[in-house]
C-alpha cells in the first residue's frame, strides 16, 4: 500500500515485484487454461470479424484491475475491455490520478488460433508519462520489465537495442491491414521502398520487445490506443531506443497524436521510418 508522503518513484522501488506477480497470476489462472481450449461461446467479436475477444481478455482484466488498484490505493485503471464498455473510462489518462493502462490479451487474435504470440501487457503512467511496464508472454514464458531511467529487462537480463547493422534492408513491422482504414493502408504503403522490408505485425507488445532486443528495427503503428503501446514504447526507450510521430514529436498515450507514428531502435532508424510515412501523409 501507498503511503501519503511516498512517491511513484518509491512505489515502484517497493512493489515493482508485487505487479509483477499480479501479472503473472491474473494470466496463469485466466488466461492460460483457456490457450487452445477456447469453446465457441468463450469468443465474441467486438468492433468487426477481426476484432475478437474472450472470455480470459474480460476475466484477466477484471482480476489485473482488483489487484493493481489494491496495490497502488487511488490509483484508476484504463483497460481495453472497460474501455470498449465505457469509452469515458479513457479519459483518466489524462486525470491526476496514478493510471494503470491495461491490456488483458494483446494479440487476441493469435491466442483464438491457438498461436503463442500473445502476451499480457500493464503499463502505470501519471500525467501524461509512463513510468513502468510489465510484459508477460506467458505462452513462451518470458516476462519483461522497464522503469523510466533504469532500464528495460527480459527475464532479468538488461536489454540494449543498438544500431541496426550497416548497409541492409531496415525490417519494420506495420499495422495488420485487417486493421486499417483505406487512408491508413496508403500512408503506411509507402514503406514499401528501397531499404526498408515491411511486413504486418503481431502482437505489438511483443513487436515492441522485438526492438528492445534489437531482432526488429523498427514499428509503424496508424492507430494510438494506449493498452497496445504505453508498455512497450517505455521498453523501447529504455532499451536505447525511440518513437516519433509525424510532426516530430514523441507518442503520447493521452492521445492526439498525428498518425500513423514509428517507433525504432535508435534515432536515426526513427527519423528514416518517419520521413517516409510524413512524405505519404
Amino acid at each position: 500500500m501507498i503511503e501519503e508522503t511516498e512517491t511513484i518513484e518509491e512505489f515502484l522501488a517497493r512493489r515493482s515485484a508485487d505487479v509483477e506477480e499480479a501479472v503473472r497470476k491474473a494470466a496463469e489462472a485466466e488466461i492460460l487454461p483457456r490457450f487452445r481450449r477456447l469453446a465457441a461461446h468463450e469468443v465474441d467479436h467486438k468492433s468487426g470479424p477481426h476484432d475478437l475477444v474472450t472470455d480470459a481478455d474480460r476475466l484477466a482484466e477484471l482480476r489485473l484491475t482488483g489487484d493493481l488498484r489494491a496495490l497502488l490505493p487511488g490509483s484508476v485503471v484504463v483497460g481495453e475491455e472497460a474501455v470498449h464498455a465505457n469509452p469515458a473510462v479513457y479519459e483518466a489518462l489524462r486525470g491526476d490520478a496514478p493510471v494503470w493502462i491495461v491490456d488483458p490479451v494483446d494479440g487476441t487474435r493469435q491466442f483464438v488460433h491457438g498461436d503463442d504470440g500473445f502476451c499480457t501487457l500493464v503499463a502505470l503512467a501519471h500525467h501524461g508519462t509512463v513510468v513502468a511496464s510489465w510484459l508477460y508472454a506467458a505462452a513462451r514464458g518470458r516476462f519483461a520489465t522497464a522503469v523510466r531511467g533504469r532500464g528495460a529487462f527480459l527475464d532479468g537480463e538488461r536489454l540494449f537495442a543498438g544500431p541496426p547493422e550497416p548497409g541492409r534492408d531496415l525490417v519494420v513491422a506495420t499495422s495488420h491491414p485487417d486493421y486499417t482504414t483505406d487512408e491508413q493502408k496508403r500512408a503506411l504503403r509507402a514503406l514499401w521502398t528501397d531499404g526498408l522490408a515491411p511486413h504486418a505485425c503481431g502482437s505489438a507488445g511483443l513487436e515492441y520487445l522485438a526492438i528492445a532486443r534489437g531482432e526488429l528495427d523498427a514499428v509503424a503503428f496508424s492507430w494510438e490506443a494506449a493498452w497496445d503501446h504505453a508498455a512497450g514504447l517505455l521498453l523501447v526507450e529504455e532499451a536505447g531506443g525511440t518513437h516519433l510521430t509525424l510532426t516530430g514529436e514523441p507518442f503520447r498515450v493521452t492521445g492526439g497524436n498525428a498518425l500513423p507514428f514509428t517507433a525504432a531502435r535508435d534515432a536515426a532508424t526513427a527519423r528514416r521510418v518517419a520521413d517516409v510515412l510524413r512524405t505519404a501523409s
